[in-house]
């Protein structure tokens, strides 16, 4: 049998989220052939870097446009649309034929089944544990299976898009397999300043970055009482432009001043690879934030929380805005000192709240995620599988 592991996308990301699953199938199954397909060499370079010595036998292949009219459009169009990873289907549809089963971490591989007609069967690991609506529309029925975090996963899977209960595995987290004892800290953060992370999200018609961003650079430039993280979402300055297609907007997240870059308390950072390991959700005391789904990596650890609601959003009882309760929200940034300050004073009734968001969302238990997502596949295929107890082998 042979399993792919798809990951195509611009940025590194998703990776983490599927990535543990490929490495625990080969350890359950080593008679199933793994291959890691990537499209760039920096995905490339982000399987090795995660996966450490054990994804030195892997089998990656790094994909590539291989029509002309691909690579022309691309040149025209990449500024602002992602024709590269769409593209990426047609030119390589004879390695996705050799395959028996393709796991992937985004909805665009459907593509294989709904234009290019493949019968192969497609398995969604998904990449987060978030609210928004866009992870619960009906393209996820589209999927063979799909695997989820928690609990809210599978329900709004099944009561909003429609997906049979079952076709859904619940197996936790893969992405927390990587954590272990990790508490990364920067340099600034020496001073043992509370340190804010703000983490806003691409989409123009969601994100707090805007309208409000720029404002909140300027509370931190004045207000040295805390150190600042800014690492939004990695695609909000991938582009000139960024578009979005679930609410069709299209806006431009422009330039970071330099006096920002140069203040000592604040440290910007717009797509490493610290943004997407969790290095700063590890590392930060307070988070500040829109939709992102890293809220839920953050509530990991219990900490105090502050939502910035940009767009004046009805949020009370809409589970797209479930993950708000988890703290003070406000509607303008010169609110910011003072929700910062209650956020943390109040604490400890928020913790509550986000302990019973975070088990709704994430299903932990003492078995590594990984080792459950990949036996719920392999079981799903049919392979064969060998006992396994052991730690999940990844090293970070």
């Amino acid at each position: 049998m042979r399993i792919g592991f798809l990951f195509n996308h611009d940025q590194v990301h998703q990776v983490a989220h599927a990535l543990p699953i490929a490495l625990a199938m080969r350890h359950l199954s080593p008679s199933v052939q793994v291959v890691i397909a990537t499209t760039n060499p920096a995905l490339t370079a982000e399987v090795f870097r995660l996966g450490g010595p054990d994804a030195s036998g892997l089998e990656v292949i790094e994909l590539s446009l291989r029509r002309t009219s691909t690579r022309l459009l691309s040149c025209a169009l990449e500024w602002a649309l992602p024709v590269r990873k769409i593209g990426m289907y047609r030119d390589n549809l004879e390695l996705f034929r050799s395959l028996d089963a393709l796991v992937v971490t985004e909805k665009t591989s459907l593509i294989l089944k709904t234009r290019y007609g493949l019968n192969l069967p497609v398995i969604h690991t998904r990449h987060g544990a978030g609210d928004r609506a866009i992870g619960f529309n009906k393209a996820s029925a589209g999927f063979d299976h799909v695997l989820v975090s928690g609990p809210k996963i599978r329900r709004r899977l099944t009561e909003e898009a429609g997906v049979s209960p079952d076709r859904i595995s619940m197996v936790g987290y893969a992405k927390f397999d990587l954590i272990k004892d990790r508490r990364p800290r920067l340099p600034m953060q020496d001073d043992d300043k509370p340190t804010v992370l703000y983490n806003p999200h691409p989409s123009p018609h969601l994100s707090s970055w805007y309208r409000h961003g720029r404002a909140v650079l300027e509370h931190f430039l004045h207000d040295d009482r805390f150190n600042l993280i800014f690492a939004p979402h990695v695609m909000l300055f991938h582009r000139p432009f960024v578009v979005t297609i679930d609410k069709l907007r299209i806006d431009r997240p422009g330039l970071i001043e330099q006096r920002f870059y140069d203040a000592p308390n604040i440290h910007i950072d717009l797509g490493s690879s610290a943004s997407t390991d969790m290095s700063y959700t590890l590392g930060a005391d307070i988070y500040l934030g829109d939709v992102s789904s890293q809220i839920y990596e953050f509530l990991y650890r219990s900490r105090p929380c502050v939502f910035l609601n940009s767009h004046g959003v009805a949020w009370r009882d809409d589970p797209n805005y479930a993950h708000w309760a988890a703290g003070p929200v406000i509607a303008d940034p010169a609110d910011l000192g003072s929700a910062l300050e209650w956020a943390t004073i109040a604490h400890s009734r928020y913790a509550t709240i986000q302990q019973r968001l975070f088990a709704d969302s994430v299903d932990l238990t003492g078995e590594p995620s990984a080792i459950r997502a990949a036996r719920a596949v392999l079981g799903r295929l049919g392979a064969p599988m060998r006992t396994c107890e052991a730690e999940l082998p990844i090293a970070v």
